[in-house]
């Protein structure tokens, strides 16, 4: 079960750094993505979702 755990928390951090990174490099201005990345960091899961369904610039899938 802690391996889950785990595995889940670094699936997480992954999805985190994607949705950080592609909203730096997007299109928004600078106060927007000062506002999703603090959104992503604050609230990790919540936030890359809300992030992958309203967050600037193309969507990967």
């Amino acid at each position: 079960m802690l391996e889950l755990n785990g595995l889940i928390a670094l699936l997480i951090l992954i999805a985190d750094i994607y949705a950080i990174i592609m909203v730096l490099q997007s299109s928004a201005r600078d106060l927007h993505k000062v506002l999703w990345v603090l959104l992503v960091l604050l609230l990790p899961l919540i936030g890359v979702i809300i992030w992958y369904l309203a967050g600037p610039g193309r969507k990967p899938f």
